[in-house]
């Protein structure tokens, strides 16, 4: 895979695995940092990402009560890739290139939780809480 950057280039990563799944998480730490009705990630064992440069530019903050992170460039403000858990990184969609084939949604996460104003389409299977698949 190509090397991937946040705007302004100042970090930059790699993906050694071909993304194929999309969850689209509608929790309300997603909606705020996202300012949108949910954020579209996909989901990579930490064996296939790796951070290229910048590392030092990374701002992290980390849910008090999980292990769950929002990482973004201090110097342009893109969400970076985060910690899911232990052994899985989440990579926002948005930061991917735009041509990877067979990106494809699958999975809309903390249905439950969404904005009133949200509305949810396509075919992507809805749960009201994590997936559990």
């Amino acid at each position: 895979m190509n090397v991937i950057s946040c705007n302004c280039g100042s970090v930059s990563f790699e993906i050694k695995a071909q993304p194929s799944d999309i969850y689209v998480c509608h929790c309300s730490i997603c909606q705020r940092f996202s300012g949108a009705g949910g954020m579209p990630v996909v989901i990579l064992k930490n064996d296939d990402f790796n951070w290229l440069s910048g590392q030092e530019h990374i701002k992290v903050w980390r849910k008090p009560d999980a292990d769950w992170e929002a990482n973004f460039c201090s110097i342009c403000g893109s969400a970076l890739p985060g910690m899911n858990d232990p052994d899985r990184m989440f990579v926002p969609a948005g930061i991917l290139p735009p041509d990877i084939e067979g990106l494809e949604i699958k999975h809309h996460i903390f249905v439950g939780s969404k904005a009133c104003w949200d509305e949810i389409a396509g075919a992507g299977k809805q749960h009201d809480g994590p997936f559990t698949g």
